[in-house]
């Protein structure tokens, strides 16, 4: 039986370290496929269009959501973010577990169109670390740091809705356990619907067969 990738959902605070996360998993481990968002904020220096995100003007981001070539999208801090929906399907279906970082209402809409999902939410080990994180990026003030602390409380609600926490404490030690929990979820009976009716069909063949040969099936 071929494998199918599994749709993970990576989100967390802005801050945790979800990006730097993704790309060590995805380095360390030849399964995955990181999908590249689409969103209309500016790049941040160092960022290369096509890598980091898919980098468009807010009319170009609107065409994509007219022609539903998305698969989820959102307005986070006054920009929209997206997934396009092609790479994510192709890769599926080549067997790559495909990685999206979205936020959660992005995270939410997925979860309603690929109910099999792997959602996974990151955190730091505690919120002074977090304002550390944010403060010692050094590309945003004060008051965006604010934004961004007030917008993780209001995510904070939403955490229970995820599969999995992850404290993003030791990067390798938290990459080594994105991978378990990943690979662990392809075993899940809802992830392996096809295979558990093949196993159906394949048993109520073999006992209408024993039937016709007139073996007692039990």
């Amino acid at each position: 039986m071929k494998r199918k990738g599994i749709l993970v959902v990576v989100s967390g605070f802005s801050g945790a370290g979800k990006g730097t996360l993704m790309k060590q998993l995805v380095r360390t481990y030849d399964t995955y496929a990181l999908s590249v968002s689409m969103t209309t904020r500016a790049p941040r220096p160092g960022e290369t269009d096509g890598r980091e995100y898919f980098f468009v003007s807010q009319e170009v981001f609107e065409q994509k959501i007219r022609e539903n070539g998305l698969v989820e999208y959102a307005c986070y801090c006054g920009n929209y973010y997206g997934t396009p929906r092609e790479y994510v399907e192709r890769q599926l279906l080549a067997g790559k577990d495909v990685i999206l970082e979205i936020e959660i209402q992005g995270a939410r809409k997925v979860k309603e169109m690929f109910p099999s999902a792997l959602l996974l939410f990151v955190t730091p080990p505690g919120i002074k670390e977090l304002h550390r994180r944010l403060a010692g990026r050094g590309t945003e003030t004060e008051a965006v740091i604010r934004e961004r602390l007030g917008r993780a409380q209001a995510e904070a609600e939403g955490i229970e809705t995820y599969d999995y926490l992850v404290v993003n404490d030791d990067l390798q030690a938290c990459v080594e356990q994105m991978h378990r929990l990943i690979q662990d979820a392809h075993c899940a009976p809802k992830r392996n619907q096809e295979f558990i009716e093949m196993l159906r069909t394949q048993l109520t063949e073999l006992c209408a067969h024993a039937d016709g040969q007139g073996q007692v099936s039990h």
